[in-house]
């Protein structure tokens, strides 16, 4: 039997991408979202629960995001879950469940925040600088 590990979610940026490169050059790009759930309360009402993920997009994608995303902005993620371990400076053991982004799905327009739905630019992870292929592409104000 295969093993699945396969996340997608749609939300909006909690802050500005943070990029940072490896010491080998390559571009690591961090993203916070906020994707709020339907339940009810203890009175029976329905409200909004927000949940927040830590997501972790590289290379040529990675700086795409930091480039055109910004807080507020509604982005679509899909990834794959990446646990890690370690030892913070105190000594004490610390561990954290991020999404390692495989594409990231530009939503809205550049200039709108927390809208919803809007245009559409789809950055795989896959693409490298000089054989990208966007034609097509929907969104004309995010210049590939």
């Amino acid at each position: 039997m295969a093993n699945i590990n396969r996340v997608v979610l749609v939300g909006n940026l909690t802050r500005d991408p943070e990029l940072r490169h490896t010491p080998s050059g390559t571009a690591v790009c961090k993203l916070r979202i906020a994707v709020n759930t339907r339940q009810k309360d203890a009175q029976g009402n329905w409200g909004d629960k927000p949940n927040y993920f830590d997501v972790t997009v590289w290379g040529n994608q990675g700086e795409s995001c930091a480039q055109y995303l910004s807080k507020g902005r509604p982005v679509g993620v899909d990834g794959r879950l990446d646990w890690r371990e370690w030892d913070a400076q105190d000594g004490t053991k610390r561990q954290a469940v991020e999404i390692i982004a495989d594409t990231v799905q530009f939503l809205g327009s550049r200039g709108e925040g927390g809208g919803e739905g809007g245009e559409r630019q789809f950055v795989p992870a896959a693409a490298t600088a000089g054989n990208e292929d966007f034609s097509g592409s929907p969104d004309d104000d995010i210049p590939f």
